[in-house]
């Protein structure tokens, strides 16, 4: 045991050796919560609306109250006809126009370039306006657990799932290989300690770090972006500590796959990066995704952790909502860890 210790200590002083590394394991995180949380957000703010007011009536003039009086809009113009509101879109001196017509009742013309953002700018509007353009009793909306729709909310449990499986499987990786490169892999291999005690030791540190980075996001997540933990914590932690598990496994796997580091890194940015971003949900709903795409990300890990931890942390449901995640991310570790050990001992016995 005091030798399995005294490897753990030895790979934890060469990672707080590193300056550099340590800079972008807890500066990363720092980094892109910041990015996601105020510069690249998908919240609607201070969209341009002109207001075409050929046709106004006391109902009318209250939906165009509502809509400037709301934290999302700016109403920047009046005009008369739709044509000179159209004019203006195509001139980027406006992003959305609200008619008023006898025929046409309430319409809404938004510049659909960006048709995400012009997807929501209309919903939010017509939310808004809802109460002012029903007829009959006012219509009301309301949203759970995100009322106020902010994009953070979405990116947090993204993140997490990222960074997590970025970190421990791209650095434990590396680390391995980086011994195998130098020649000094055969020789721990050959010392007292079991072979798989040493690969243990080698993987306890980054799992140590993994949870610093974890514990960081879930305090810039609650205390800088507002972002709550309805969910238990305990669960939460839970389910990251399984997850974290199968991203160690995975690097595990890489190690014995690659035989420099240079491989190792360009492995994790072809098996990790790519299918993380694209294919787990971070970005895009798995569900609007062609079919051959959804198949594919029922294979991308990430994928069932961004799902639970959105349900623990922004819902607030309990462990049993998230049964099916959590099933999944164990048998995807034990697979992952099993084909990585063997791979492991077959390398010895050649």
């Amino acid at each position: 045991m005091k030798q399995f210790i005294a490897f753990v200590i030895k790979e934890t002083k060469h990672i707080l050796r590193d300056k550099r590394t340590m800079l972008i394991l807890f500066g990363m995180p720092v980094v892109m919560m910041l990015l996601f949380g105020f510069a690249i957000t998908t919240d609607v703010k201070n969209v341009r609306t002109v207001v075409v007011t050929s046709e106004m009536s006391p109902r009318t003039q209250q939906a165009v109250e509502r809509l400037a009086q709301s934290e999302y809009f700016v109403i920047t113009q009046t005009v008369n006809t739709p044509r000179e509101a159209e004019q203006l879109i195509r001139s980027q001196k406006a992003d959305m126009a609200l008619v008023f017509t006898q025929n046409r009742g309430m319409q809404i013309i938004v510049d659909g370039s960006d048709p995400n953002m012009a997807q929501q700018w209309a919903n939010y509007a017509q939310q808004t306006i809802a109460p002012a353009a029903s007829h009959q009793s006012p219509l009301t909306s309301h949203l759970l657990y995100n009322p106020q729709m902010r994009s953070a909310y979405n990116f947090v449990p993204a993140i997490m799932g990222m960074l997590l499986m970025l970190i421990c499987a791209m650095m434990t990786s590396i680390s391995i290989v980086r011994e195998k490169e130098k020649g000094t892999m055969e020789v721990l291999l050959v010392s007292p300690v079991r072979p798989l005690m040493v690969i243990i030791a080698k993987a306890v540190p980054y799992l140590v770090l993994a949870f610093g980075i974890l514990i960081t996001i879930l305090l810039m997540a609650r205390f800088v972006l507002g972002v709550p933990l309805a969910g238990s914590l305990f669960w939460i932690l839970v389910v990251s500590t399984l997850y974290i598990l199968l991203a160690l496994s995975l690097g595990l796997l890489i190690s014995n796959v690659a035989q420099t580091q240079l491989v190792a890194l360009l492995l994790s940015a072809m098996v990790l990066l790519m299918p993380v971003v694209m294919l787990s949900g971070m970005l895009f709903p798995v569900e609007s995704m062609p079919t051959i795409l959804q198949w594919l990300s029922a294979i991308v890990p990430p994928r069932y952790y961004i799902e639970a931890m959105r349900k623990l942390m922004i819902m607030g449901v309990g462990i049993g909502e998230v049964a099916r995640e959590v099933a999944v991310l164990a048998g995807m570790t034990v697979v992952l860890l099993t084909i990585a050990l063997k791979k492991f001992e077959v390398r010895l016995n050649n």
